[in-house]
């Protein structure tokens, strides 16, 4: 608790609004790109916190929220086969698919069982040599190693019935296709602590320099997203763009090289879709061909599972930071935490449900 109140210091939150307070003289627009730092900002009214002319916008930075409707799909579909033991962390139960969601499946006598670790579900395939056991693999670069873990043990100890569903993501080149938007107007990133504690910063200097971008490492706590404003709030006015650590309890340039190999070794990189944005080339992951035995999308042939997201249902304008979860008119009527049209109010990191929970419920007046 020690280090959680220290970086929820107040005075020390003061002394970091007041200098960028001091410091900003005109209109500028930044991105944060995890959910976790969305649900940190709104549920401390950081945003409200600072001057005007800083308008932070909330990114797709959660790895449920994108999981694209096809792959929940595939998922219900594995579930729902009674030979099948389907493993997930609990945020994805809720998803909706097309009609449904893993609690249905496992109301309707699916096996779903809730794990915190894909080496759970590895445990429980070798207690369980009639059964196939599937672990839902998705996330950013930060639970990658993990996953990659499971399928190496999987490997090595000679484990057949387990297999991974995998929907994996990469920040960097979603950081690329928001850039190349048309509608972008992203001046600066804020970039997740917990990747590049992972991933290292080798891949953000390129595009810091070719889009003319600031891009800060943040961590979560209010200290820290105000410290990582400060910091990017002094690059755009100064007409810099680099990449700066303001995370460096926790990261390093070179990320974690152990994490690192093992990720090169299980997976290669792929094209993914990602929920309400489309295809992004080369912005996931897949098993290798080493490990493609591991593979439950082929393991259970539900490759060609097709789907169409809800007209209804704007989260994909949200997850691109075009609009404010509260800008929709389906937010908090049709579209709620018991009722969620998409996964955006349903995980614990989507900025719907971030301005559900802190009752950020109306669009401020404008002046």
């Amino acid at each position: 608790m020690k280090f959680i109140e220290e970086f929820n210091d107040p005075e020390l939150a003061h002394r970091l609004l007041d200098d960028i307070h001091a410091t900003v003289t005109r209109p500028w627009a930044m991105m944060e790109v995890c959910g976790g730092q969305t649900h940190s900002i709104i549920r401390h009214g950081l945003d409200q916190l600072l001057p005007k002319e800083v308008e932070l916008i909330h990114g797709p930075g959660c790895p449920v929220c994108v999981t694209p409707l096809e792959m929940i799909d595939k998922a219900l579909a594995i579930a729902s086969r009674p030979e099948v033991i389907f493993c997930s962390f609990g945020d994805m139960l809720r998803v909706p698919g097309t009609g449904r969601d893993l609690f249905r499946v496992r109301g309707e006598g699916g096996d779903v069982r809730v794990v915190y670790s894909p080496l759970d579900a590895l445990a429980i395939a070798r207690r369980h040599p009639d059964r196939q056991v599937v672990f839902f693999g998705i996330g950013f670069e930060t639970t990658a190693p993990a996953n990659a873990m499971a399928v190496y043990e999987a490997r090595r100890q000679g484990i057949t019935n387990f297999s991974l569903l995998v929907s994996h993501v990469c920040v960097p080149p979603a950081i690329e296709a928001i850039m190349q938007s048309p509608d972008c107007r992203v001046q600066a990133f804020l970039a997740a602590g917990h990747v590049c504690s992972v991933m290292g910063t080798a891949q953000y200097p390129e595009l810091a320099e070719r889009h003319r971008v600031p891009i800060v490492v943040t961590g979560f706590e209010p200290l820290d997203i105000l410290e990582g404003v400060r910091r990017t709030v002094r690059q755009l006015e100064r007409g810099e763009h680099r990449v700066e650590n303001a995370y460096p309890r926790a990261v390093r340039a070179e990320g974690n090289p152990a994490a690192l190999r093992m990720i090169e070794e299980v997976f290669e990189s792929a094209d993914r879709a990602w929920r309400g944005i489309g295809t992004i080339p080369a912005s996931g992951l897949r098993l290798s061909a080493a490990f493609r035995a591991y593979d439950a999308e082929e393991r259970f042939d539900v490759g060609e599972v097709r789907t169409a997201e809800p007209a209804e249902c704007r989260s994909g304008e949200v997850l691109q930071g075009l609009l404010k979860p509260h800008e929709c008119a389906a937010f908090g009527t049709t579209c709620t935490p018991r009722t969620p049209l998409g996964a955006t109010m349903v995980s614990n990191e989507g900025a719907c449900a971030a301005y559900y929970l802190y009752r950020r419920l109306e669009v401020a007046p404008v002046g």
